[in-house]
């Protein structure tokens, strides 16, 4: 009878590791659970412009730059992007040529994005 009871424990000792791992196990990583998406990310670009042909009240305005924020880029560059873009005499009144700029500086590896964006 003692040597029943010791095996009984032995066995449900040996089982244990089996129970913690089994289908029951509440740690798990849902983000493992469903396939990996590129996010899109969109940036608006968005210029106040000053009453004259000439750029010198042309400035960013806030949604651009937290656009740009949002898409991975510190406050400072974000800002300095923005009002490069908007103060450029070249793409004003130019919505193609601001796309085409912004594309370009969001796909060149040296424009500082953040890398986990």
């Amino acid at each position: 009878m003692k040597t029943s009871i010791v095996i009984a424990a032995f066995a449900a000792a040996l089982a244990s590791p089996v129970w913690a791992h089994g289908a029951n196990n509440t740690h798990h990583h849902p983000h493992l659970d469903r396939p990996h998406v590129h996010e899109r990310t969109v940036i608006e670009v968005s210029c106040f412009r000053g009453p004259w042909k000439d750029v010198i009240w042309d400035r960013p305005n806030s949604n651009f730059v937290d656009s740009l924020v949002n898409a991975g880029y510190t406050f400072e560059t974000a800002h300095a992007i923005a009002e490069r873009v908007c103060r450029d005499d070249r793409l004003v009144n130019n919505p193609g040529a601001l796309k085409a700029t912004m594309e370009r500086i969001f796909h060149d590896a040296a424009s500082h994005r953040n890398k986990n964006h």
